[in-house]
């Protein structure tokens, strides 16, 4: 039967009540899916969201009515019920309706002792969260006897509010729900609440439940108990019981608590109370098979008699409770589509990475952009060839730099994790140590001196090369020293997690990976290809670079030629290794992009080293690096530009690319390889660049004797060739969006740039996130939307993708999905991210669905 009163909104729970999430809370829900259950809970009232609202807005309103509920002169704890346990809410109060005349008979039915706790921590709760009354002011009471403290605490509320203690319980109920109703619209709630997710207008509820005391002359007492390790999800009955408890009990009280299972160390709740402990595990068998979630079960035992005040979802780690999704799939209690939607995309880099232990001490020396995930410890290095120098001595390093140039790739290599001062998520730095799966730090709050290789952090200390950190990409943390790791778990729940949102899925998920070793761990994560090879991060290891600088700097055609061949051989093979390991799944491979300056030192040093290894005079190497500097490189001779203007260097990857094929097909599927045109803005630029590759194929089918297909395709990074898509299309087989340059084109932001004010523009609500880490749906998603609609009008049967690093984002693949794109292309290590972000757009659709036809 239920019982309601307008001007509060109020209801008792029973098995029939109208209690929803959405207008109770969840834990109001969760407490009528107990009583349907037939689990022993005290009466309990639940209050709405928005009679919760209109106690905050000072309402008169009369709890006599719900009062009546609970019988005469009730003893009640009042608890908050938002609509995710996750967004908090004020704390419980105990006790409410302790007064002189409770006091009296609770003296004569379980002690003095008893009744005086009870009424003194009711006295200090209320006086100090309600009443918001000075805490120092019921301070003094710890060291009295139970009597004398309980009178000094009534003396001091009386002197503090001049007014005597409330004796009736109306009062008392009504001023703990006012007051846990405003506390809930706070400002500083409502901004904790909303960093945690919850929308600005976030409701509460509030349950009002009849006490259960833990104390009493036969058996009594609380605890708690779960049936899994948080830690692991591993079967395990884990909690304890306290006898004689006073309050509320949590698993980090004192020892004097017992155990719940039998255990050398002490007394358990298992040998003395078999009866509670059986009906305890049964009880949590039943919720974890009707409530479908493993849960942690608040109880109280009160005189031999078992009653359940609460259950709650067991608060565990990310590897734990992708453990407990699958298992409970694999028993039949969830469907295989919802333990894919239950596991969040982005947790999986815990699982993929090593991670700082949650439990470490944190001594943070900086703070930045989380760039690249993962934790890893070193000792400071500030250059490259420190980096390789630690490495060949078997040291763990971190490579400290203002920002990271492509001539860094092999000190990046070298290291375990990065840290720069400049940069943003789509920096040189994180877009290189993302697809390392390295740990990266960027625009943190130091001030590096490479000159004599000190780090000074915000608050004046000062590290020097060689002292050790922690690095947490995660978090964007810089941390003192080294701390204890988590090892990375690619277990077989997680195996089988992925495998099922494999097979739900309706878009592909590729890698960006630029060398063998990164389509090697593209493959280990399951990508169906290569979405986006950069050839240039080819070329900045050993006598590569060196070979390419001679390139750079030659004089005459013939020399330029001959540096060339010798990088031929070089990018063939690595071009077969790419087809080798990725046998069977399609590798696009981006024609040479960066800047030509981007190959030569930035440094005198390096000047110098240079021209011994060229056997020029230093004048004129420095002379050659300033001709090629540009005021703006990343708009300036790269892309195709660079491949119109020096046509020798795409013919020569084209030919290795297409011998590559040739010989990768001898051992395998036959490779049918995608040639990426980057940077274009206008059609006649592909049909220059086509031109030359289809001569270079029909030169190396000759050649070769042997015949191949490829398809060759455009990189969309300007908002011109997304306009023009309609005639660029029409030389092309695919259509991959870049994003990164895309988004910095679009918004005229320097993508290494933009981090040291993005922050107080996303804050002030300039932007509502970081556009180089979630698409900008508004401004540069109608650019992809245009592009593809265009090219699509032009070329039905064209193949759209977005190879940015917006390709491993949920919300960005969302929209691509939702747009028509046939597949995204992301880093290695956010591959299964994207797997399993792509499966659960198909499994909420499916769920939908299935609600509405219920």
């Amino acid at each position: 039967m239920q019982q309601k009163h307008d001007s509060l909104g109020y209801t008792r729970i029973r098995r029939v009540a109208p209690i929803a999430v959405n207008t109770h809370g969840g834990r109001a829900k969760c407490l009528q899916r107990l009583i349907r259950l037939d689990l022993p809970v005290p009466e309990t009232v639940a209050l709405s969201f928005d009679a919760v609202r209109k106690l905050a807005d000072g309402q008169s309103v009369d709890v006599k009515d719900m009062l009546n509920s609970f019988g005469p002169r009730p003893l009640l704890c009042v608890r908050p019920s938002s609509e995710d346990p996750d967004w908090g809410g004020p704390g419980a109060m105990l006790n409410i309706g302790m007064n002189d005349q409770r006091h009296a008979e609770l003296t004569k039915s379980h002690g003095a002792e008893v009744a005086d706790a009870l009424y003194l921590r009711f006295v200090q709760s209320y006086a100090i969260h309600i009443e918001r009354l000075d805490p120092e002011e019921f301070e003094n009471e710890k060291s009295l006897p139970s009597d004398q403290a309980l009178k000094a605490a009534l003396d001091a509320y009386e002197n503090e509010t001049d007014e005597a203690f409330p004796q009736e319980v109306e009062v008392q109920v009504f001023k703990v729900l006012r007051s846990m109703a405003r506390a809930w619209l706070g400002t500083t709630a409502r901004l904790l609440r909303q960093a945690k997710g919850a929308p600005a207008d976030a409701g509460l509820g509030l349950i009002v439940q009849a006490m259960s005391f833990g104390v009493g002359p036969g058996e009594s007492g609380t605890g708690l108990i779960q049936m899994i390790d948080e830690d692991t999800g591993a079967p395990l009955i884990r909690g304890r019981y306290k006898r004689q408890s006073l309050g509320r009990f949590r698993l980090s009280d004192d020892t004097k608590a017992l155990y719940l299972t039998s255990d050398p160390r002490g007394p358990s709740l298992e040998q003395d109370c078999p009866d509670v402990f059986d009906k305890l595990t049964t009880y949590s068998a039943l919720c974890r098979s009707k409530l479908r979630e493993e849960m942690q079960i608040e109880f109280v035992v009160e005189n031999g008699k078992l009653a359940i005040l609460d259950a709650v979802r067991v608060n565990r780690s990310t590897r734990a409770a992708l453990r407990t999704a699958v298992q409970l799939a694999e028993d039949g209690i969830i469907p295989k589509s919802e333990a894919v939607l239950r596991i969040p995309p982005r947790s999986l880099t815990e699982l993929l990475h090593p991670q700082i232990d949650p439990s470490t001490q944190r001594d943070v020396i900086a703070s930045g952009i989380a760039a690249s995930p993962g934790g890893a410890v070193g000792r400071l290095v500030f250059s490259s060839a420190a980096a390789q120098a630690s490495s060949a001595r078997g040291e763990s390093c971190i490579l400290v730099r203002r920002e990271t140039a492509p001539e860094d790739i092999r000190g990046m290599h070298s290291s375990v994790g990065v840290l720069t001062e400049r940069g943003g998520v789509t920096s040189h730095a994180a877009v290189i140590a993302r697809g390392m799966g390295v740990p990266c730090v960027v625009g943190a709050s130091v001030s590096i001196n490479t000159r004599s290789k000190t780090i000074t952090a915000s608050d004046g200390r000062v590290l020097k090369e060689g002292d050790t950190i922690t690095l947490d990409g995660s978090a964007g943390q810089a941390l003192l020293g080294a701390t204890k790791m988590l090892p990375p778990a690619k277990d077989y729940w997680y195996l089988q997690l992925m495998d099922w949102a494999d097979d739900i899925r309706d878009i592909d998920v590729r890698a960006n990976a630029d060398t063998p070793a990164d389509a090697a761990m593209a493959r280990g994560f399951k990508a169906q290809g290569i979405g986006l090879c950069r050839t240039e991060h080819m070329f900045f290891d050993g006598d590569r670079l060196t070979v390419m600088r001679e390139m750079i700097f030659a004089a005459t055609d013939a020399d330029r030629q001959e540096a060339i061949a010798r990088l031929l051989p070089m990018q063939r093979s690595d071009f077969i290794e790419l087809f080798r390991i990725m046998q069977g799944q399609p590798v696009c491979i981006r024609l040479l992009d960066p800047p030509l300056h981007e190959f030569l030192p930035s440094d005198r040093a390096g000047a110098k080293e240079l021209a011994e290894a060229l056997d020029m005079p230093l004048s004129d190497v420095t002379r050659r690096i300033e001709w090629l500097s540009e005021f703006n490189p990343m708009l300036g001779m790269r892309g195709v530009r660079l491949g119109i203007t020096f046509p020798e260097i795409y013919a020569m990857q084209a030919r290795a690319i297409f011998e590559a094929t040739i010989e990768a097909s001898k051992i395998g599927d036959p490779v049918v390889p995608e040639v990426m045109i980057p940077l274009v803005s206008a059609m006649r630029e592909v049909e220059m660049v086509k031109t030359q590759v289809d001569a270079v194929a029909a030169a190396v089918r000759n050649e070769k004797g042997a015949d191949f297909t490829y398809r060759l395709g455009v990189m969309v990074e300007t908002p011109r060739a997304a306009l023009r898509a309609h005639e660029i299309a029409q030389h092309a087989a695919f259509l991959s969006f870049g994003t990164n340059d895309l988004t910095q084109m679009a918004y005229g932001l320097s993508r290494d740039d933009a981090g040291r004010f993005m922050n107080s523009y996303i804050q002030q609500g300039v932007f509502p996130e970081d556009p180089f880490h979630t698409l900008d749906v508004d401004g540069v998603g109608e650019l992809l939307t245009i592009g593809a609609d265009r090219g699509r009008k032009a070329a039905p049967d064209i193949t759209l993708s977005v190879c940015g690093e917006h390709g491993g984002n949920p919300e960005s693949i969302a929209f691509c999905r939702a747009a028509g794109f046939d597949y995204v292309s992301c880093s290695p290590f956010r591959v299964p991210v994207a797997r399993l972000a792509a499966a659960q757009l198909v499994a909420a659709e499916e769920k939908a669905s299935n609600l509405r036809r219920k």
